[in-house]
C-alpha cells in the first residue's frame, strides 16, 4: 500500500520527516536532561523511574506491558526490573490465570520512592515547561498537543492512549503528591537498605 505517495510528494516527506525527527530529538533531550535532574537524588535512571511509574499506575504490569507502555525493549524492561527487585522497590509474580508472563508490582518501598520523587518534583527546574508558559499566557492554559496526540495513537493504537489517560486520570484523582519530603531523610534510609 503506498498510501503515503499518492497523497505528498517525495520532497514533503522529507522535508516532514526531518523537520519531526530534529523537533522531538531537541524536545526528548529536553525532557531527558530535566528528568535525569529530577531523579538523580534517588539513585534512579529514567528506565528505573519510567517502570516505577508503570507498575505503579497498572497496579501491577507484566515485563511486556512494560516493555510496550514504556516504549523499551523487553530486555531493558526485565534487566531494570531485576535491578529494582534486588533492591526492594519490586517483587516479580506470576498470576494464577497467567502463568507464562512474569508480573511486577511496587513494594511498599518502591510505592514510598515513587512518592517521594514525585513530592520532590519542581516545577521550576523544567526547561519544557518554562518553554511553554509563553503559550499558557498568551490562551490560558497548557498546550494539549492534540496532533500529537493523535499522531501517537495511529502509531501505537487505542490501548497505548487508553492507558497514558489512565495515568493522567490518577495523577489528577489521587493524593499521590504531598508537600515536599525530606529528601535528606530519604538517603539515609535509603544508603542503610542498601548496605544491609
Amino acid at each position: 500500500m503506498k498510501l503515503v505517495k499518492e497523497k505528498i510528494t517525495k520532497r514533503e516527506a522529507i522535508y516532514y520527516s526531518h523537520k519531526m525527527a530534529q523537533l522531538s530529538k531537541a524536545l526528548w533531550k529536553a525532557i531527558e536532561k530535566d528528568w535525569q535532574n529530577w531523579i538523580k537524588p534517588f539513585q534512579l535512571n529514567i528506565n528505573e523511574h519510567h517502570i516505577l511509574w508503570i507498575a505503579y499506575h497498572l497496579k501491577g504490569a507484566s515485563i511486556s506491558e512494560i516493555s510496550k507502555y514504556g516504549v523499551m525493549h523487553v530486555s531493558t524492561a526485565f534487566n531494570f526490573s531485576k535491578k529494582m527487585e534486588e533492591r526492594g522497590l519490586l517483587q516479580f509474580s506470576k498470576r494464577e490465570n497467567d502463568k507464562r508472563n512474569t508480573y511486577v508490582e511496587l513494594t511498599p518501598e518502591g510505592n514510598d520512592l515513587l512518592e517521594s520523587t514525585l513530592n520532590e518534583y519542581d516545577p521550576d527546574d523544567n526547561s519544557v515547561l518554562k518553554g511553554v508558559m509563553p503559550m499558557t499566557e498568551m490562551f490560558g492554559k497548557l498546550p494539549e498537543f492534540l496532533d500529537l496526540s493523535a499522531l501517537i495513537k495511529e502509531i501505537y493504537g487505542d490501548e497505548y492512549m487508553e492507558i497514558l489517560e489512565r495515568s493522567l486520570e490518577n495523577i489528577e484523582e489521587e493524593a499521590l503528591v504531598n508537600e515536599p519530603t525530606d529528601l535528606e531523610k530519604y538517603k539515609q534510609k535509603s544508603q542503610k537498605s542498601r548496605s544491609s
